[in-house]
């Protein structure tokens, strides 16, 4: 499973011109599913993103979660994350999960990050053609991939 997480001040997904997802203070989550992902990574990965440190205390140092801040999230399905790019000029997308397997995942993320304290949790629409805005904060943009955290 690769996350690519974004602090935000708001971010929001809109399909077919409506906004079907949006957050204001939180984190933007990008998520990629791969073929050997299980619902146990899943579970895993939504801990690391809730509890890793990356908001500011009152003295600006990097020493609060998601959960010490109260912060929403928004998360978007992007198969692109598992993009192969060593060979040619296209992209290989073979190491993706297909859909079948994917989408359910993408959907048990959401909804382990409720289940550890996270509101509101928003999403994308999985294989939608989706635009997404966001104003980020700091800018901080952190990278996660399970076989390297978990």
């Amino acid at each position: 499973m690769r996350v690519c997480l974004q602090r935000v001040l708001t971010a929001s997904v809109t399909v077919d011109s409506k906004v079907v997802g949006e957050i204001q203070h939180g984190l933007l989550l990008l998520t990629g599913v791969g073929h050997d992902d299980t619902a146990d990574i899943v579970d895993k990965m939504a801990a690391k993103v809730v509890n890793l440190r990356i908001f500011s205390d009152s003295d600006g140092k990097f020493n609060l979660s998601l959960l010490d801040t109260k912060g929403g999230a928004l998360v978007v399905s992007q198969f692109t994350l598992y993009a192969d790019a060593h060979k040619g000029r296209r992209p290989s997308y073979i190491d993706a999960a297909r859909p079948e397997t994917a989408s359910p995942l993408c959907d048990r993320f959401a909804q382990q990050l409720e289940q550890l304290g996270i509101a509101p949790v928003q999403t994308g629409i999985f294989g939608a053609d989706m635009d997404v805005a966001l104003v980020n904060d700091g800018p901080v943009t952190i990278w996660l991939d399970s076989d390297d955290v978990l």
